[in-house]
Parts: C-alpha cells; structure tokens; sequence
C-alpha cells in the first residue's frame, strides 16, 4: 500500500522572498492562501495578465509587489520559494528547469508531479494552525476535512491555547514535573467519562482563574515597585540634598500647569491615537511660551513615547521597511530646517505665535472634520500615493515648525491614498521617532534660553500618562474626545489669534 512521503513543515514566509507566477483566478487563489495565513508574506507576482480582484487583495498588502510582463529566468535569482499557477506547459517545464538550477522549492497548480511541495487545505484558530494533505491524490477531500474540522473545532480553542501557554509559565519544577501537570489538565481533551470530563472542566477552569489572578497582581506588582521606587529616590533627594528641596519649592508654577496638561494630552492621543502635538502646542502657546520652545516641548516629550511605540509596531511586523527608507531621510531634513527657521525666528515670536496659532486652528478643523467621518464606510481602494520622500520633507518641516502634524499628514495620506492603515501606523511611528529626535536636538543647539519648566511638565506628564492612556483608549468613545479636542483647539488657537489682532490694531 503506498503511503504519503510528505514532510509537514510551517514556514515563516514573511522572512523569505516567494515568487508567484501568473495572476489568474488560480493565482488569486494561490495568493489568497497565502496571505490569509502569512498577511505580512514578501510576494512577487509575475504575469502579462492580473485580475482585477488579484490587483486589490495586492493592494491591501504592502509587501506584495506586481510585475506585469513575461516570466524571465532572472525572476527567480533572488527567490527563495516558487509557486507557478499557469496553464502554458512548456512555461511550467521552463519554471521547473530554472527553480531545479537553483535548488529551489516550486508548486504548481494541479500539476502534482511537477511540484516540490504542495498548498495543502489549512485549519485555523488563532494560534493553532492544522494542515491536511492528501498527498496529492483528491484536494476536494483535504477541502471537505477542512470544513469539518473548522465546524468542530470551537472558536475559544484559542484562548484555551493562551491559557496553558499562561499556566505553563507559572508551573515549577523540572521539565517533566512540568509536562505531568500540563498532561493532567488536558486529559479532558481525550478522556470519554463525563464525570471526569466534568472534574477536569473545572479543574481547567479553577487554573485559567488562578493564572488570571497570577497575571493581574504580577502586574500591579510591577508599577507598585516603579512608584514606589520613584517616591523613594525623591524622598532620599529631598532629605540628603538642601538644593534639590530649594529647587523642588522655588519652582515655576508653569511647570505644574504643563505637568497635568502633559498627562491629560498624551492620554488623549492614547484615546484616538492623534492631536498630542496640537493639543500641546495650542496649550503653549495659549500660556505664552514662544513657539519654538513650545515645539521643542513636545518633541522631546514625544521621543520616548514614540520609541516605545515604534519598537512594538516592529515586535508586532507592522513597519513597511521600503516606506519607512522613503519617508525617513526627507522627514528628518524637513524637520531640521523647520525646527532651524522657527528657532531663528525666536526673537520675532511676537509675530510667529499667530501663525502658528492659525496653524493649530486648521488642525482643530481637521480633527473635527475627522471624528464626524468615524464610522462611514470607506470607498474601495485608491491608486497609491506616489511622492512619498515630497509628503516626508513637508511633514517634517511643517511638524517642526507647528508642533505637531506628521501624523495627521503623513499617515492621512497615506490611508488616503489607498496603502494599508496598519503598515502604515506602525511605519510612521517609528519614522517619527527619528523626526522627533533631531528636531529636538536642532532646537537645544540653536535655542540659549528655553521654557525648561514647561518643557519638563510635558515631558514627565505625558511620560507619566504612557502606561494607562491606551487603557482609556477602550473606555471612552473616540469621536466624543476627537470633536471636544477639536472645539477646545480651535477655542484656544481663536483665542490667541484675537489677542494678537487686539493688541496690534
């Protein structure tokens, strides 16, 4: 009786360069499958042809590229796995020569013999991935199995599977102490008597509440000890050294004022993700610090934050490296020369806080403008925008000179212009990082004098808010924040525009 040969391996297809030829309804197929299983998959596609619904499942995916020309040998130079799904035998013999002299792994569509692996039919939940093959003999069969299986399978499998993950992190012991406690708590999963099937239930779920509980005091553990470590070094200053105490009593009021205004704006941006820049520049200026101590303010107060931010978009795979090059080099040249002009201009910041301030009202406009566009459905995709290192410089150079706008102009866009919002989050945050940092560092080394007291109170007021703001981010509706933030801005920003008409005319 002939048996099946095959080897089941999961590959990480996001870490390789896979080359799919033609981009017909097989190939749509083929790229369906792969994506729906690896979203984050670097994918050429290589056809004279492309479906339309090929080009758009494409576009969503900013990994995936499409070449529309003939198959040339050279395609396959710097590939690391082939899938072929066309219909022209001697292109499909060429592909299989071409792969063969390369050592590399090729599928072909319906064409078992020729294939080095094959796309088998994939169960999915969550985290537990089951692949069927039928070793090529009736993929209607592995279809058939797939249905049944995904029909069985419950949906809360997945939180089943974070569970044990979660109760095998608290367990002691060596590792088969570890294995005889875990293979107790699963005999569920093959026992047949329902009075034990039933002991195990609740044993399984008297452990999913003690790891909950386990997970939740770890945590408040944690910022219990990074408070009270906190209030200990500050007590230890206060009576070890007479200056810090002089210091700490004769300080600037202003320095409390922008410590709650940092706290309430950066959870605000923890809430709708956007107008920390606006909110505290408009806030500055409304407290008469001069705009460009008020930018410098809030860059340095963004740099830590948006380095935490873009370090987990890049743990999560959420950075679009291409755009990220293409954004980065003229973000940070238009952020130098803006943050160089409004720094030069310091001494005229009579005449640069109305400017300013009329910047800050339109973004309150754009804000408002937004919150009313939640919840409406959004036309299909657009052609993408093409100018990404012109929407980089400008970004940059207006962000530095107004406070804040890189996200509202950079990630607008490019949502805008048809690319996929989370690579294009995740790819702007980290960007900003870089734009936040040199900015700063161009304010420190042309400003002699700066507001320390104000720009202290952002940066350890918004520091302060970082851990509980995307918390909130759940609890409050986004569009009632972004249209208070949009009011209030515009409020402010009116505010000082008038001040200045009055005093002038």
């Amino acid at each position: 009786m002939e048996d099946n040969q095959l080897f089941p391996v999961f590959i990480k297809l996001n870490t390789i360069h896979t080359v799919l030829i033609g981009a017909g309804p097989v190939g749509l197929e083929k790229l369906a499958a792969i994506l729906s299983n690896s979203p984050e998959a670097r994918v050429t596609i290589i056809s004279i042809d492309v479906l339309p619904e090929l080009r758009e499942l494409a576009a969503a995916h900013p990994e995936v590229e499409i070449v529309q020309r003939e198959f040339s040998p050279a395609d396959l130079d710097d590939a690391d796995l082939v899938v072929a799904a066309t219909n022209n035998e001697a292109l499909n013999q060429q592909i299989r020569t071409e792969s063969d002299q390369r050592n590399l792994l090729v599928n072909f569509a319906d064409k078992p013999d020729l294939c080095n692996f094959y796309l088998g039919s994939i169960v999915k939940k969550g985290n537990l991935k089951i692949a069927i093959s039928t070793n090529g003999k009736s993929p209607t069969i592995a279809k058939r199995l797939k249905e049944v299986l995904n029909d069985s399978l419950p949906e809360e499998l997945n939180d089943t599977l974070g569970n044990m993950e979660a109760l095998r992190n608290t367990l002691n012991g060596d590792f088969a102490a570890k294995v005889k406690k875990l293979n107790e708590v699963t005999a569920i999963l093959v026992n047949d008597h329902p009075s034990e099937k039933n002991a195990a239930a609740e044993q399984i779920a008297v452990l999913e509440k003690h790891v909950d509980k386990v997970k939740q005091n770890f945590k408040w553990l944690i910022w219990t000890s990074i408070v009270l470590s906190f209030l200990v070094v500050i007590a230890a200053f206060w009576h070890k050294e007479p200056e810090f105490q002089a210091y700490l009593t004769q300080l600037d009021p202003l320095f409390y004022w922008f410590l709650i205004g940092g706290f309430v704006f950066a959870m605000i941006d923890g809430a709708i993700g956007m107008s920390y820049g606006v909110t505290s520049t408009s806030f500055s200026l409304a407290m008469g610090v001069p705009p460009a101590s008020a930018s410098m303010g809030v860059h340095l107060s963004e740099i830590l934050s948006n380095g935490i931010a873009g370090w987990m978009h890049y743990r999560f795979g959420n950075v679009n490296w291409k755009l990220f090059r293409m954004l980065l080099i003229p973000g940070i040249v238009g952020a130098v020369v803006g943050a160089y002009l409004l720094s030069s201009l310091e001494h005229y910041n009579h005449y640069t806080r109305p400017i300013i301030s009329l910047y800050t009202l339109i973004l309150g406009g754009v804000i408002l403008s937004k919150a009313y566009k939640i919840n409406r459905k959004v036309k299909g995709p657009k052609d993408k925008i093409k100018k990404i290192g012109m929407l980089g410089l400008f970004g940059g150079f207006i962000d530095a000179v107004g406070g804040g706008g890189w996200g509202s102009i950079v990630l607008s866009s490019l949502i805008a212009g048809g690319r996929n919002a989370r690579f294009s989050l995740g790819t702007v945050k980290i960007t900003r990082f870089f734009i936040a940092l040199m900015s700063s560092l161009t304010f420190i080394t042309m400003l002699n004098g700066a507001h320390w007291e104000a720009v202290a109170g952002l940066v350890i007021g918004s520091a302060l808010a970082s851990p509980i703001a995307a918390r909130v981010s759940n609890k409050i509706s986004a569009k009632t924040i972004m249209v208070s933030v949009g009011v209030l801005v515009i409020l402010v920003s009116l505010r000082s525009i008038i001040n200045f008409v009055l005093k002038e005319f």
